[in-house]
């Protein structure tokens, strides 16, 4: 069984890597939504795979640090693509969530999304 739980963060970023050959080169921002999918059985006494508000305070936290911020300044995110973002993510969340199976970070306006699946 899986549960699902998402937020939606804005924020602005550059990727300079080949700075004349595409506009994302300068300074822009998106709205993003990122998705965690947990997996595991209920636990027999709560029903529940995770506990949704701990959940939630988890990705309150990347919420805070993602949220109307310069990707390219928060620590780990200096290069701040899609898949960057997916496993930067998935790293501050597996250790509280073990069942952390997927984290998905799409880009709505653009039709974009990457998706991790955490490794086994």
């Amino acid at each position: 069984m899986r549960i699902i739980k998402s937020i939606n963060f804005d924020a602005a970023h550059f990727l300079d890597h080949n700075p004349d050959a595409r506009p994302y080169a300068r300074l822009h921002g998106h709205s993003f939504t990122l998705d965690v999918e947990i997996e595991g059985e209920p636990d027999p006494d709560t029903g529940w795979v995770a506990d949704f508000g701990d959940v939630t305070d988890a990705l309150d936290r990347l919420r805070d640090a993602l949220d109307h911020r310069l990707l390219n300044e928060v620590e780990g995110l200096e290069r701040p693509t899609l898949e960057n973002i997916c496993i930067w993510a998935a790293q501050r969340l597996h250790d509280d969530f073990p069942g952390l199976v997927c984290v998905r970070v799409s880009r709505p306006s653009n039709g974009e999304t990457c998706v991790y699946d955490i490794p086994a």
